[in-house]
This record gives structure tokens, C-alpha cells and sequence, in this order.
């Protein structure tokens, strides 16, 4: 079966969800080219949205639409080309309607999971829950006699498992877009020493022409990407419970959230980070991945805690963020949460004092947005905590320390085995996660 005739029958999995959708989209785009082929003119594609919920479908496609046709019109020149044999489609509206329809036709919304059963390819894109991924995966290839390739998004349990307790032969890999799928150009590519080669080649086959940028990680809960962030993350929380000591914690939430953002040139604080990917799933993906850890505790009781009182973080169906450790508005944290008071205090109370005690900023013109694409940006950086390594301020310190832990889990990851090398950690983190550098370095190895 070759690369075409593949894509021709294929299932998404929790195609409604947050991940789902954009794997569909990326998916449909991709089948709806192939058919437009003149080889494959005539020949039946199909794309099965699958999804326990109707309302979910029913916004899916949607958004499918809206974003098809942006999709569509960037590349007007070559559906020209597609169309050509089409002497009804004449204006470009008339070209950009009718690939946003085909497209469309592919997709065929359904809450059952029987659609998968004659799929050659699936993708599972529902929650990170080990149990149920082999559960869904086991049905149905017991139940498909095409021998289904699958490809899991999981960002956490190892693929040697899944393949093991759903009896798969080889036949599955972690293929783990980062979100939003359709923005986002990073792919975490996981396979095992029994993985179809031919499956594995395919994968690298399929993400080129999704145009992602493609780094291998070897079959460790959590692999590269959430290797580096649970544990960046748990540092990040337990220096607010040492700074906690000495302040308030919405005062101790305030400085190392600034930190992150401001002193270590990142698109967001920490504590942000945490909110987007949501409290609750930030727990549960240490909880998956501290059964595989020797001589390391991934657990924080500050985010059980968190759960206990309802503050979860995550984000509404519309894309907007739900409040976490922060409350937002219009998108901005306006306010930190209270442990005692079990309510959010407003930073305008605080931020000056907070700013205060961490003193000056080594250059308040080095930030996030101003170095992210700049040439030198190597040498702005090398200077830049140059200099912060020599100053007295409580924030320069904090920076540092932090800054010089991110380093330690880096070349962690290396040294045990999760990443090949220094470049796949950096990678990651400055494509998955848009950092301005990658955290293996010699910034914050100074004397």
C-alpha cells in the first residue's frame, strides 16, 4: 500500500477536541490534494471525524471551513493549476468554493466508533489517559482486518506500552503535534525498536508534506517536550513555596511568573505556560510520567491542591483562557490566586512592591519579542546574562538559578537517553515552545 492509497480511508480520534480538530484539518487538507491529482481523479477519499460529541462535530466543521478556506487562498496558484480541467470554475471564488467543498466532502462526522474499522490509518487524539488510548486502539484492531497503522498524539505514556496491552504488533508510533496542530510546525516523532519501518518512513513522509519540522524522541514517558516543562514547571512551583516563606504567595507567584517571562526572555511566564496547557492536565501528565523515574519525585502537592478547591486553568471551547494560577481578561492576567483566601487578589496591589524587591532588570530592552528573530540574537543573549550574572538583585538571582536548572533537566534528557542530542532538546523548546534560545548553553555556565 503505498503513500496515496494509505490516505485514501482514515479515522481521527477524539476529532472534536482541541488536538483533534487541527489533526483532522491538517489530514483533510492533505487527502483532499492527493485526490485532486490527475492519478487519483475519481478515486473515493474518506476522512472519519470521530467524536462522542454531536455539538463538538457540528463546531468542528465549522472551523473546518473558515480555516480551509484561508488555507485556500494562499495557494490559489496551484488549485489554478488543479482546476484547470474545470471549464465552470473561472474566478478565484468560484476555484476557492469548490476546494473548500471538496475538502469538505471528505470529512464525514460520526460518533461511533465502528467508522474506524475499515480505516488504514488512525490517529488518536483523545485524552492523555493511557487506559482508554489501548482500550480504543485494541477495538478496533480487532475488529479491522487492514492491519490499521496508528499514530497516537500522546505527550507522555510510552509508546512501548500502548503497542504491548492493545496487542498492536509494531503497528503504532507517537506522532505528537503540539498545539494548536495547524500553527504549530514541531512534531515529536516516537518510535520503538519494534515499529513498522515502513510506518516510521511514511510518518517522516506525511510531515514533510504538512511542512512540520520533525524531531525524533526516544520511548520515555514524557519524551523530550513535556521532559523539559513538567520539570522546568516543578522548579518554578517550588520556588514559589520556598519564596512563600518570606512573602505572599500571590506575591511569590508574581516575581517567578516575571521572572520566567522578563529575566529568561520567554514568550510567557511559567505560571501562564501552566494555565494554557491547564493545572489539571500539568498534573496528570507528571502523574504519568513519575512511575518511569528513578530517583525523582514529579509531583507537586500544590497543584493537588489547586485541583481540590476547582482551579484547573485550560482554555473554553472558543479558545479564550480559563483563570488558573492567574486570572484573565481579554486574554491578559489581570490578578493571582490566594491559597488562604481561596480568591484572586489584583497585581495592581502588589506588582511595584514585587518589582521592587527584584530590583533592576539587566536590560529592560532585551525581551521576548524584540530578539526572537534576530541574527545576533547569540551574542545579545551571551551579554545579556553576562551581565545579570554580575548584579546583586534578588531578580537577577532567581534568573539565574532558574536559567542554570533549565540547562541541568536539558542535559538530563540527554544524558539519560530521552533526546539524541543537544540540538533535538534546543529544538524543541525553541520550536514546540517558541523559546528565544535553547535551554543546553553556556549562558548560565559562568564562573
Amino acid at each position: 500500500m503505498n503513500y496515496d492509497e494509505r490516505l485514501r480511508n482514515v479515522t481521527v480520534l477524539g476529532a472534536a477536541g482541541k488536538m483533534g480538530s487541527g489533526i483532522l484539518l491538517l489530514t483533510a487538507v492533505e487527502m483532499a490534494d492527493l485526490s485532486l491529482k490527475p492519478e487519483n481523479k475519481g478515486k473515493p477519499y474518506c476522512l472519519n471525524a470521530m467524536d462522542l460529541s454531536q455539538e463538538g462535530l457540528a463546531g468542528l466543521l465549522r472551523y473546518l471551513k473558515t480555516q480551509v478556506t484561508k488555507i485556500a487562498e494562499k495557494k490559489i496558484v496551484w488549485l489554478r493549476k488543479m482546476y484547470a480541467d474545470r471549464a465552470d470554475l473561472i474566478e478565484n471564488e468560484e476555484i476557492l468554493n469548490q476546494y473548500v467543498f471538496d475538502v469538505l466532502s471528505i470529512v464525514r462526522p460520526v460518533t461511533k466508533i465502528e467508522a474506524a474499522y475499515e480505516s488504514n490509518l488512525i490517529f488518536e487524539a483523545v485524552s492523555e489517559n493511557k487506559d482508554l488510548k489501548v482500550k480504543l486502539l485494541s477495538q478496533i484492531d480487532q475488529n479491522n482486518s487492514n492491519s490499521p497503522w496508528y499514530f497516537t498524539n500522546t505527550s507522555s505514556v510510552p509508546i512501548n506500552i500502548i503497542d504491548n496491552e492493545a496487542n498492536l504488533g509494531g503497528r503504532v508510533l507517537g506522532f505528537h503535534f503540539y498545539n494548536p496542530p495547524a500553527v504549530q510546525r514541531l512534531v515529536e516523532l516516537i518510535v520503538t525498536d519494534g515499529t513498522n519501518k515502513e510506518m516510521e518512513e511514511f510518518a517522516k513522509v506525511y510531515a514533510k508534506n504538512l511542512k512540520k519540522v520533525v524531531v525524533p524522541s526516544n520511548d520515555y514517558a514524557g519524551f523530550i517536550g513535556n521532559g523539559h516543562f513538567m520539570r522546568d514547571a516543578l522548579y518554578a512551583i517550588q520556588e514559589v513555596e520556598r519564596l512563600n516563606k518570606e512573602m505572599p504567595f500571590t506575591e511569590a507567584v508574581y516575581c517567578i511568573n516575571k521572572i520566567a517571562q522578563d529575566y529568561l526572555v520567554r514568550p510567557m511566564g511559567i505560571f501562564q505556560l501552566i494555565d494554557y496547557v491547564g493545572i489539571d492536565v500539568v498534573q496528570f501528565i507528571m502523574n504519568v510520567m513519575n512511575p518511569f523515574l528513578d530517583k525523582e519525585d514529579l509531583h507537586s502537592d500544590l497543584l493537588d491542591q489547586l485541583m481540590d478547591i476547582g482551579v484547573k486553568g485550560g482554555q473554553n471551547s472558543d479558545g479564550s483562557q480559563k483563570d488558573g494560577f492567574l486570572k484573565y481578561e481579554k486574554g491578559r492576567p489581570v490578578a493571582i490566586f490566594d491559597l488562604e483566601t481561596k480568591s484572586y487578589v489584583e497585581t495592581s496591589a502588589f506588582a511595584d512592591k514585587c518589582d521592587q524587591a527584584l530590583g533592576k532588570h539587566p536590560n529592560p530592552k532585551v525581551n521576548w519579542k524584540s530578539t526572537i528573530r534576530r541574527k545576533d540574537k547569540d551574542q545579545v543573549f551571551a551579554e545579556f546574562f553576562a551581565t545579570m550574572h554580575s548584579m546583586p538583585d534578588m531578580g537577577a538571582k532567581l534568573a539565574m538559578n532558574y536559567g542554570k536548572r533549565s540547562n541541568e533537566i536539558g542535559h538530563q534528557l540527554v544524558n539519560t537517553g530521552v533526546a539524541n542530542n543537544s540540538i533535538d532538546v534546543n529544538t524543541v523548546m525553541l520550536t514546540g515552545f517558541f523559546h528565544a534560545y535553547g535551554p543546553i548553553n553556556d549562558y548560565f555556565v559562568l564562573n
